[in-house]
């Protein structure tokens, strides 16, 4: 039986493209998403543009009964765990939920790995367990810091959980990608982000007001202690970061918990953004300056030397391509993969 790489959460934004670069390096890759924000439908486009399909299985990574039944199917080697809740607002109003998907998903997921004796993890973790306090740019040498919202708590409690579980059982390998703001979709226009209801992201929300969908912008936050007022975050393109995953699996023969950021070390301020957009649609935004939002951070970018000099990866496509890849993919799927 050919070894597979398991890919919760494989139908999802980050999930598809790395799914995509994943096939094209010719692994045989099984996903499992539960769809309950992602859609049947890029799992189509993943084939339409890589010549292969990957194995998919409908279901959740909290079914432990599930997951049993996928390690005796197929002969897992390796798994990137992507499933989980990531919106930062929505996790403010809704911790329990949070929680539950992110932190008691993954527990089950390494239950479940730990029973079929596959012990090499790539967890989807973010910048934000760095905290509130961390000074910028942020660095992997950074303890965990106070995080500022239930979404990025819920990533440190997994990075805690899998630290300890190392340590208990040095025969995993583990690796932790730290993630800053993945934008930009793929060059072809089949896949891109479709965020379910009000998009929490700002790429996808600025894509949505262009293509009318939504009528305003929402900025939250106009004086911050940033350039100009508005918040600042570290942009990388979408398949830099599919590209990081399959860099970090070199690490995954070696024992041990390794940390990477994955970032372009650029800050990009929120109206910056806008006006660059404003260019690439050729049409002005209309935007609005609102509140903060509860558990945003005025501004945090990545050290992402590390990554460079020991996977030889670096984020090399400029903001303009993320946004015209974000246009394209909006322009052609105005209405995301609803049909």
């Amino acid at each position: 039986m050919t070894d597979a790489v398991l890919v919760t959460g494989g139908a999802g934004y980050i999930g598809s493209h790395t799914t995509v670069e994943l096939l094209k390096a010719g692994h045989d890759v099984v996903v499992l998403d539960n769809l309950c924000n992602s859609s049947a439908v890029a799992l189509e486009r993943i084939e339409q543009i890589s010549g292969k399909a990957p194995h998919f299985i409908q279901g959740d990574v909290r079914d432990a009964v599930l997951l049993d039944q996928v390690f005796k199917q197929y002969n897992i080697s390796a798994v990137l765990h992507f499933a989980g809740l990531k919106a930062v607002g929505e996790s403010v109003q809704q911790p329990l939920r949070y929680y539950e998907n992110n932190v008691y998903g993954s527990l089950v997921l390494c239950q479940a790995m730990a029973k079929a004796g596959v012990r090499k993890l790539i967890f989807s973790s973010s910048a934000t367990v760095y905290g509130e306090e961390a000074s910028i740019p942020y660095v992997e040498t950074q303890p965990r810091g106070k995080t500022a919202n239930p979404y990025g708590t819920s990533k440190a409690m997994v990075e805690q959980l899998l630290t300890d579980l190392q340590i208990a059982d040095p025969e995993w390998s583990i690796v932790l990608l730290r993630y800053f703001n993945p934008i930009g979709a793929h060059e072809s226009g089949l896949l891109g982000e479709d965020p379910q209801g009000i998009p929490n992201n700002l790429l996808p929300y600025i894509a949505q007001v262009a293509i009318g969908r939504l009528e305003q912008l929402a900025i939250y936050g106009g004086d911050y202690p940033t350039t100009d007022g508005s918040c600042e975050r570290d942009y990388l393109h979408v398949v830099d970061l599919a590209l990081g995953h399959l860099q970090s699996m070199q690490k995954l023969g070696t024992p041990g918990v390794h940390i990477y950021n994955l970032g372009t070390g650029q800050p990009v301020s929120v109206l910056a953004m806008v006006k660059a957009f404003e260019k690439v649609a050729q049409k002005p935004l209309p935007y609005r300056i609102a509140a903060r939002r509860a558990g945003d951070l005025p501004a945090f970018w990545a050290n992402a030397d590390k990554a460079q000099q020991e996977l030889g990866w670096k984020a090399t496509r400029p903001l303009n391509a993320m946004l015209e890849d974000t246009w394209r993919w909006q322009t052609r799927n105005p209405k995301g993969f609803s049909k």
